[in-house]
């Protein structure tokens, strides 16, 4: 697919999904801890569904912003709690730290690896000089970039954590995708967002970037579509000139 990359100066990516296998692994933590909580409700309600849910209600928000909407949309509210907060049932943050919690088992356990197509394009934007930056929801970020090779290709990382020390809203809003692009010293008119979120493709629009470039590994573009995406991918090496 022809893409004019010669018409910006830098390139903001999402993580998860888009550069490394992690958003599966985030997947089936997210239904392991909410399948859990939903068997201790006197009510009887509907699992966890990978594909619809996630996508829906958790893909690409803070963690607890996730936990908080999947919840309402079953009709659910919990104290919010704190971020210090034991893994468990509680509140909002002990349901994300449970979460999380499974996902860090995960990834000690078996690791992830990066896209070879997101390889091939971070190689191909490295040689003609274009700023880089990961722009991830997730606080588990730096760790995943280790896990995969990336750390050490990308000059700004603004995720979760980043996030949360500067008090930037999370995607929908574009908050996090405008200060990577601060921090890289780029226009957002001359920047490119990479999202395989509906939220992320949402903030990169919101955010007045100069392209929305949407990742779909699921066979299903029209979300992304309907979001605002400039052009709807399945892997980036589709991009690689």
């Amino acid at each position: 697919m022809d893409f004019d990359w010669s018409r910006y100066e830098g390139v903001l990516f999402d993580l998860d999904g888009v550069l490394t296998s992690t958003a599966q692994v985030h997947a089936e933590a997210w239904k392991q801890a909410f399948d859990r909580f939903l068997a201790t409700r006197p009510e009887p309600l509907q699992p966890f569904d990978i594909e619809t849910d996630y996508r829906s209600y958790v893909d690409g928000r803070p963690r607890y912003e996730g936990v908080d909407t999947f919840l309402r949309s079953r009709g659910i509210e919990l104290p919010w709690g704190d971020p210090s907060d034991e893994p468990g049932f509680d509140s909002v943050c002990a349901l994300g730290n449970l979460k999380n919690s499974l996902f860090n088992t995960v990834l000690r356990q078996e690791g992830t690896e990066a896209f070879p197509g997101s390889v091939a394009l971070i190689d191909h934007l490295e040689s003609h000089g274009k700023h880089m930056a990961v722009v991830s929801s997730s606080k588990n970020a730096a760790q995943v970039l280790e896990a995969s090779g990336l750390a050490e290709r990308f000059q700004v990382r603004v995720d979760g954590v980043v996030a949360a020390d500067r008090r930037l809203a999370g995607k929908p809003a574009p908050d996090t995708f405008l200060a990577a692009a601060a921090d890289l010293g780029v226009e957002p008119s001359r920047a490119v967002v990479v999202e395989d979120a509906v939220s992320g493709v949402e903030a990169g629009v919101a955010g007045g970037f100069g392209a929305v470039i949407g990742v779909d590994r699921h066979g299903d573009p029209s979300g992304l579509e309907a979001a605002g995406a400039d052009v709807v991918v399945s892997d980036l090496g589709e991009l690689v000139p």
